[in-house]
């Protein structure tokens, strides 16, 4: 007798808008992958200013989960920044990635920007291929910008996206 294999649920994720509270939660994930990871303080800060917004990803049917993913975003004089963006390694190549991206380039198409810039670790195969597929492009480079335990010193290779 044959007993069927069964595959485990896929997680389902939604976006909601970042708020201040969510400060500790992001400075947690961001330790994950950065060298010098943002503080609490630093994050809260950032979400208390009128330009910045951004988005978090969290596990539906975990309650008030804490987030699993976010993007941080600034819109100022109809160009918007990537701040920066974190996915929590135990959930990556599901497109959480790409779900936070589109959250913010819908946000900006709704506000009439013209433009979105981020920089990116020139070392990050996974994280270019997903800013390219997005429709970015590089416009200019930051020498030593990163520092990575693996890579030593690296360049930031700076991307734009136009949106008109």
């Amino acid at each position: 007798m044959r007993v069927p294999f069964l595959k485990p649920r896929r997680k389902d994720y939604a976006l909601s808008p970042l708020a201040a509270e969510d400060g500790a939660a992001l400075s947690a994930l961001h330790q994950e992958d950065f060298v010098r990871p943002w503080a609490e303080g630093e994050f809260t800060a950032l979400l208390d200013q009128d330009t910045v917004f951004g988005f978090a990803a969290r596990e539906v049917g975990r309650g008030v989960a804490p987030p699993v993913g976010f993007v941080l975003a600034r819109l100022a004089a109809g160009e918007g920044e990537i701040l920066t963006i974190a996915v929590a390694r135990a959930h990556r190549r599901r497109g959480l990635g790409w779900r936070l991206m589109d959250a913010v380039l819908r946000e900006l198409y709704g506000q009439r920007a013209e433009a979105l810039f981020l920089e990116v670790d020139e070392t990050n195969a996974p994280a270019i291929a997903l800013y390219r597929r997005l429709g970015f492009r590089e416009v200019g480079k930051r020498p030593n910008y990163y520092r990575s335990p693996e890579h030593g010193p690296t360049g930031a290779l700076v991307m734009r996206r136009d949106l008109r």
